[in-house]
């Protein structure tokens, strides 16, 4: 039985609630790092609707493209939707780390002295404001320089623990692109792959009319069969390199935008809690 006398305090920042891995019943990843599970569905079902909607125009030369030797074009297609996937859940993310950056969590009252016996204040608005600081990076960071502020004696000490959280932050965005950098680097490899092996079949064709006919007009016709082949083999590379770039830009955009934020993270740091920490040991050498 639930307890009537119990009251339930619903923050603003929910990650449980508004994270969007977690609204679709998936572990998510922390931070902006996206669950490899649930990108990959989504990227399987992204080729599959891609494919779903050629069936109707499979006449037409764009749909030819793809339907003809399906298997490196449909490879193509299910490592651009995942990587497409991953990008979008990496926005979601990354707007709902943004908009921690609209709460301040420190009293706004200029007489106010971050020390470690106001620790608690600052605390206590964090978890009134996010239901898990871990999952956010900026009350992540903040969280950790508070929790050992106790310890610190200067305010250099908390600042250097905030720069190496920083770092750290960095380091993990870094790693949180590799595997859309790996499928940038995978796909148009895979496009040279379906390239080389049209160019090995047509040309295993027109060896095998070479060696059962010495018509002229048989091997005219062969001949043309060969290059409609070779024409259908370089297509691959150019839906590669299409896919390839278009992940490209989109994962530089993204890219930068989150490194923005956490410039905005560092900002923030330095504005509310270090700032706060000089007031406090000015205090100390006037008295």
């Amino acid at each position: 039985m639930s307890n009537p006398g119990r009251v339930i305090i619903e923050v603003p920042l929910s990650w449980a609630r508004q994270d969007i891995e977690q609204r679709l019943a998936f572990n998510g990843g922390r931070h902006t790092r996206v669950n490899t599970v649930l990108s990959a569905i989504l990227g399987l079902l992204l080729a599959a609707a891609f494919y779903a909607a050629l069936l109707p125009f499979r006449e037409s030369s764009f749909a030819e493209m793809f339907l003809t030797r399906p298997f490196v074009p449909a490879t193509i297609c299910f490592l651009t939707g995942w990587s497409t996937a991953i990008l979008f859940i990496k926005s979601r993310k990354l707007k709902l780390q943004r908009r921690a950056l609209n709460y301040a969590i420190v009293p706004q009252d200029h007489d106010f002295v971050l020390s470690s016996s106001t620790v608690d204040q600052v605390t206590d608005r964090i978890h009134t404001t996010v239901d898990d600081p871990k999952h956010f990076v900026l009350f992540n960071r903040i969280m950790i320089a508070l929790s050992n502020l106790r310890n610190l004696g200067r305010v250099g000490d908390v600042d250097e623990i905030l720069r190496s959280q920083a770092t750290h932050d960095e380091s993990s965005m870094e790693t949180s692109y590799a595997v859309v950098s790996v499928f940038v680097w995978a796909i148009p490899v895979l496009g040279f792959i379906g390239t080389v092996l049209g160019l090995s079949t047509a040309i295993g064709e027109f060896g095998s009319v070479l060696e059962s006919s010495g018509d002229l007009s048989q091997i005219k016709g062969a001949l043309q069969g060969v290059t409609s082949g070779l024409s259908t083999a370089f297509q691959t590379t150019l839906q590669a390199l299409v896919a390839a770039l278009g992940i490209q830009l989109s994962l530089a955009f993204l890219k930068k935008n989150e490194e923005e934020f956490l410039d905005d993270c560092s900002e923030y740091c330095v504005r509310h809690i270090v700032n706060r920490l000089r007031l406090m040991i000015y205090e100390a050498q006037d008295d």
